[in-house]
């Protein structure tokens, strides 16, 4: 059956067989693993993933496949077919034990995705999602790089991130105007687990990255007398763990203004 991608769901297909191998081999499926995937459309990844892992559990908003995979998971025990939008699915509805989530996402709602995997990433183990190449260099972007921004100092506060492949478009349907990467997200507690306040953490990234060209001491100027952090920096030039510092630094200082 051959299924046309639709524009508003900003569907590619994944079609080449070889390629979803390399994806699966690179996320490493281990037969004790709860998988969660994200879109998985017409099942290429999921016929690959399903018989390696404990439960696989697939979130998919497109009504147009459910006869499909359900006709074709119908004998396995370990497979769930969630007919949703990720974006408006609790991750607490799978259980307490933590998840390995993947998918071949809609990249113009990647950062919604991110951004609600990061405030459930306690229910998380790692993530592993085919994102644009662009978007892909600025979760792994370094301090001091023009990719370097918010998406990389949340990433990096939260997890390890790296770029398992490069992929290009012909492996695709219908094919992207972009190249693609597969980034990995290991959940880590190590760096966040010194963030003493995480809404004020993001807050404050988001307003210094809001004005990225000006130095902090104009993006974040009601703060610029509170502490003795360099503020002619620019946001882009702080690696992940001074983020946290300052953020931190901040946040006493308001606490002991307020007694």
């Amino acid at each position: 059956m051959s299924f046309r991608a639709k524009q508003s769901l900003g569907q590619n297909f994944l079609v080449d067989e070889n390629m979803a191998r390399k994806i699966v081999d690179c996320i490493d499926p281990r037969p004790d693993d709860i998988m969660l995937e994200i879109g998985p459309g017409q099942g290429v990844l999921t016929r690959l993933l399903q018989p390696r892992v404990n439960r696989l559990v697939t979130v998919e908003i497109d009504q147009r496949f459910y006869d499909l995979l359900e006709t074709r998971f119908q004998q396995a025990d370990n497979f769930e077919l969630v007919k949703n939008d990720f974006l408006k699915v609790d991750l607490n509805e799978f259980g307490s034990d933590r998840m390995r989530v993947v998918g071949n996402i809609p990249y113009n709602i990647t950062s919604p995705i991110l951004f609600k995997i990061f405030a459930q990433r306690q229910l998380v183990k790692d993530l592993t999602l085919l994102v644009q190449k662009q978007v892909g260099n600025r979760v792994v972007a370094k301090a001091g790089c023009k990719e370097y921004g918010i998406l990389a100092v949340f990433s990096q506060a939260f997890a390890d991130v790296d770029m398992l492949l490069h992929v290009p478009p012909t492996v695709f349907q219908p094919r992207p105007k972009i190249d693609s990467a597969l980034i990995r997200w290991i959940f880590t507690n190590e760096r966040a687990k010194k963030i003493k306040d995480e809404a004020f953490f993001r807050a404050i990234v988001k307003q210094a990255f809001g004005m990225r060209r000006k130095m902090l001491r104009n993006s974040l100027k009601e703060y610029a007398l509170m502490t003795s952090y360099d503020f002619t920096r620019r946001p882009e030039q702080l690696r992940v763990d001074e983020w946290i510092d300052l953020a931190n630094e901040l946040i006493w200082t308001q606490s002991i203004e307020k007694k």
